[in-house]
């Protein structure tokens, strides 16, 4: 089965301000603020890599305008640059309405050959980067009391087991976890957390770090027969961005056609 027509913007975000993290590149992060931008936002974008980034951002700007796209190098390991991009969304925009914590790290490793490294980088990336960000966007949105909208990229790998993902599993159930905690408390003043968690969504740097095998195998185990486009998980994050789910909190919506 072929993915579907791509759906154009109806303006669901029109006048809002997005940070989007790890967002240089093909994937999620990308087709997020992409699709922000469609639906009328004006997004800040992160990621660790400095040039990717600078050509991500270019090339949004020359499509959607320079006013509405700004970015800076972030690497959500370093408390500091996660501090300077949230001040920049501020500075830049004025106000501060939607993060989406895109930024994770992926990696397979038997747990009994799992190095102590191998695990912290992950984590670190993974759950704590999440944790630092959410923690950076709850701040401001708290003082600006003007509500606004936390979205978490999470895992069905979350829920569910897979051989050599202890460390990314482990991180993605925190996620979910942070996440659920993250909404009782921001309900408070205002703020809905809520997160994503696909299944498989290909892009050039899963391709480089899965074997063609284990591609082939997960892509099996979708109803659909194939993998989701990067732009359909966006499609979800847009949903959980927009007053159409103004009642949910605290939800860990799947994007997936897996049943096992």
């Amino acid at each position: 089965m072929s993915a579907p027509d791509y759906l154009p913007g109806h303006g669901l975000l029109a006048g809002r301000t997005a940070v989007v993290t790890a967002a240089a590149g093909a994937g999620i992060g990308g087709a997020t603020a992409r699709r922000f931008l469609e639906e009328g936002a004006r997004i800040v974008i992160g990621d660790a890599h400095a040039r990717r980034l600078k050509e991500s951002a270019h090339t949004l700007a020359e499509e959607f305008g320079a006013d509405r796209v700004t970015a800076l190098t972030c690497d959500v390991t370093d408390e500091d640059q996660v501090q300077a991009l949230f001040a920049h969304a501020e500075e830049a925009h004025g106000r501060l309405d939607i993060v989406v914590n895109n930024a994770g790290l992926g990696g397979t490793a038997e747990l009994t050959e799992m190095t102590d490294d191998q695990w912290t980088k992950i984590l670190d990336v993974t759950l704590n980067g999440t944790f630092r960000c959410t923690r950076a966007a709850l701040r401001s949105l708290r003082a600006a009391g003007t509500g606004g909208v936390v979205v978490n990229n999470a895992s069905v790998v979350g829920w569910r087991a897979q051989r050599g993902q202890a460390h990314y599993a482990a991180a993605k159930a925190g996620v979910m976890a942070l996440t659920r905690c993250a909404a009782l408390e921001a309900a408070d003043y205002g703020v809905r957390v809520n997160a994503v968690a696909p299944s498989l969504a290909m892009h050039p740097h899963l391709a480089k770090v899965t074997s063609a095998e284990l591609l082939a195998e997960l892509t099996e185990k979708e109803a659909f027969g194939r993998y989701a486009e990067p732009w359909e998980v966006a499609n979800v994050i847009v949903f959980l961005a927009s007053g159409y789910s103004s009642y949910m909190t605290g939800e860990v919506v799947a994007v997936s056609s897996q049943h096992a």
